[in-house]
């Protein structure tokens, strides 16, 4: 009921911003990145919601009374994908992730995520994967249902709901044992339970399971798995046979090496991967998701100061295996944990692949085409293709030049409407 209410806040709070939507429409860029590559003096007609044509500008068979829009020394691509937010979250040098789930009523949560929704959708980015709500239910079904029915205006959602977690991993720690504390995810081990609750949060709505796969709970503190290699397995079957895949949290190679075994879809983090691992996900088509955003912004939060303090272990580490990921060949999906950092900074994640070793052009494959493939959406979205839907961005200058031209859209149109542009 709870989550009902907060839901039911969130409804009454972001009234629907109006949208253009014209019936046929011209869009003249001075360059077209089309998900594979860049092309000068392109242009796309799109009729209501859908890409009718692309091509170069004076092939194009739009009707003399479509509205035409001139693109001088823009850069028009496909709506971005991010691969990895919480929208139910915000940056833990706001409020710690705590205090966010143990202190913070889900009505404000709820409706801070509205907020968040619409920062991405205006950051460029029209599809959204949020990995678990932590703590507030199946809210984030709720906030997709509102989106979905334009009551407030955000990014396209896969959800996860609750992830799941092996009893005594997760969670807040510290407290007496007579004291029942929200743990953020949901517990489940075994045969007959971890099927239960598979097939619960398909029912409220997941579009995705999202599984811990290991978690800080060894002696020391230290990541370690949490849930054995059968264990991942039945999640994955459970789920695979509604249709859905499976993601995991990883950052140990040993958990990492089970989940990738076990048919999971992506590895979310994997800090600590090696080449072994990284050849072995290649090898069984397992894509990585590495949020380099995510611990770039912790490292700063604990004091680190970037660009004049040396890089801390913490980075050095996160290079070292993100440089074994793209030698093996493994898929890079884009995702950076947005809401450790804020929403509406998605392209912080892009800007750190380049810096991590990836071209821009690469970059700019995995944040559209490759994350559409991944997650289940290539034959709609990541390209601006005839028959596709309408999701496009238009920035300023050369993306595939200079990554950090994302930072700034002018532009952004989704599924047709335009949510976005110059004033």
């Amino acid at each position: 009921m709870k989550y009902l209410i907060a839901v039911f806040v969130l409804l009454w709070c972001f009234p629907q911003k109006p949208a253009l939507q014209p019936a046929q429409t011209l869009l003249h860029p001075q360059w077209l990145f089309d998900g594979e590559q860049v092309h000068e003096n392109w242009s796309v007609w799109i009729s209501g919601n859908t890409i009718k044509q692309v091509g170069p500008r004076n092939t194009l068979a739009a009707p003399v009374d479509a509205r035409s829009i001139e693109l001088p020394g823009y850069t028009l691509l496909p709506g971005m994908i991010e691969g990895h937010a919480h929208l139910l979250l915000h940056p833990y040098n706001e409020t710690s992730w705590d205090d966010q789930v143990l202190k913070t009523s889900i009505a404000e949560r709820v409706i801070r995520a509205g907020v968040h929704a619409e920062k991405q959708l205006m950051a460029g980015f029209t599809t959204v994967r949020d990995l678990g709500s932590e703590g507030a239910g199946y809210a984030d079904i709720g906030i997709k249902a509102a989106i979905q029915k334009g009551v407030i205006p955000g990014p396209r959602l896969l959800v996860a709901g609750k992830a799941i977690v092996a009893t005594g991993s997760y969670g807040p720690k510290g407290f007496a044992e007579h004291v029942t504390v929200p743990l953020g995810a949901e517990e489940a081990d075994g045969v007959d339970n971890l099927v239960r609750v598979v097939r619960d949060q398909i029912g409220h709505g997941a579009d995705l399971i999202k599984v811990y796969a290991d978690y800080r709970w060894g002696p020391k503190g230290e990541a370690r798995p949490s849930f054995s290699e059968a264990e991942l397995r039945l999640i994955v079957e459970t789920a695979a046979s509604s249709g859905r895949v499976v993601v995991a949290h990883a950052v140990t190679p040993e958990a990492m090496r089970r989940a990738t075994l076990a048919g999971i879809s992506t590895i979310e983090h994997g800090d600590l991967g090696d080449a072994a691992v990284f050849a072995l996900m290649r090898e069984k088509g397992v894509a990585l998701c590495p949020t380099l955003a995510a611990g770039d912004a912790i490292s700063q939060y604990n004091g680190w100061r970037k660009g004049v303090d040396p890089d801390p272990e913490r980075i050095k580490a996160k290079k070292e295996s993100f440089a074994a990921a793209l030698k093996s060949g493994v898929t890079i999906v884009a995702g950076g944990d947005v809401g450790v950092f804020s929403h509406g900074e998605n392209a912080r994640e892009l800007e750190l692949m380049v810096e991590y070793g990836m071209s821009p052009l690469e970059v700019l494959k995995s944040v559209t085409t490759v994350n559409a493939r991944v997650f289940g959406l290539g034959e709609q979205l990541g390209a601006l293709k005839a028959g596709y839907l309408a999701d496009l961005v238009a920035v300023k200058g050369r993306p595939d030049q200079d990554i950090r031209v994302l930072r700034h859209p002018d532009w952004v149109i989704k599924d047709g409407k335009t949510y976005k542009q110059p004033d």
